[in-house]
């Protein structure tokens, strides 16, 4: 009962209101209050604060001082801005890292193998179309030579065949056996887009298997650092190999 009454009690005290501006000074504009005058101390004393701590700074900073983050921070314009650092790790590295276990990359790494063997294995007397050509080069004597030389003459085959780079067949086979495969302009241009595409594929094959091993590297050399034996860090890692650690030597028993 005795809070209520209070509380009733606070209803009817006398309202204490701030006084305003006397009319006498209406000219100087609202008169501050103490809220306004507490913000406006408050921000001088941060401005204040902050310069006498940078003015101490000056004064006690020693020429000599070093720190390593020095070493990678530089000034652009009177601003220091540390340098961007080469990723160690791709985020698809990080996936597969956090998502799987080394035997499982292995597995998939030397699937990838058998596959680029296999291709390699098909591809491996074609000429990609776009890549450099092989050179073949002709030696004479004379100048008379050269005028009068005939490819198709010095390889003993047919004219159409010359610029065939393999199963170029020589006139004597020709004679006794009928050429196989594609003869015409039209097969000739869909095997050669079917060669361009098969390179293609072996490409990216060959890129993923590179990218597993690198993968497989990473979380051995996470393994391999769980050991307490001491060691010593070589090479930083990159986005395309592992970091390098010289272990400390432990004689075997």
């Amino acid at each position: 009962m005795a809070a209520a009454f209070k509380k009733a009690g606070k209803s009817r005290q006398r309202e204490h209101r701030e006084r305003s501006q006397p009319a006498s000074r209406k000219n100087l504009g609202i008169l501050e209050k103490k809220k306004d005058y507490k913000l406006r101390a408050n921000d001088y004393h941060k401005k204040r604060n902050a310069l006498q701590a940078l003015r101490r700074k000056a004064e006690e900073k020693n020429p000599d001082e070093f720190y390593y983050k020095m070493t990678r921070v530089q000034l652009q314009d009177g601003v220091h801005i540390i340098k961007k650092q080469e990723e160690e790790t791709t985020l698809e590295q990080q996936k597969l890292m956090k998502t799987q276990d080394l035997k499982y990359i292995e597995m998939k790494r030397v699937a990838e193998v058998k596959k680029i063997e296999r291709l390699k294995s098909e591809l491996h007397l074609l000429e990609a179309e776009g890549k450099q050509p092989n050179k073949h080069t002709f030696f004479f004597d004379t100048k008379k030579e050269v005028q009068r030389f005939d490819i198709a003459t010095h390889l003993n085959t047919a004219p159409e065949l010359v610029g065939r780079v393999y199963n170029r067949p020589t006139l004597e086979t020709l004679r006794k056996e009928t050429v196989r495969g594609a003869t015409t302009q039209g097969q000739l241009k869909k095997l050669a887009r079917q060669r361009k595409s098969q390179y293609s594929l072996l490409k990216q094959r060959i890129e993923r298997e590179r990218k597993m091993f690198v993968i497989a590297q990473k979380l051995q050399t996470r393994k391999d650092l769980l050991d307490k034996a001491h060691k010593v860090k070589l090479k930083k890692e990159t986005v395309n190999q592992p970091a390098i650690y010289k272990f400390q030597f432990r004689r075997k028993r």
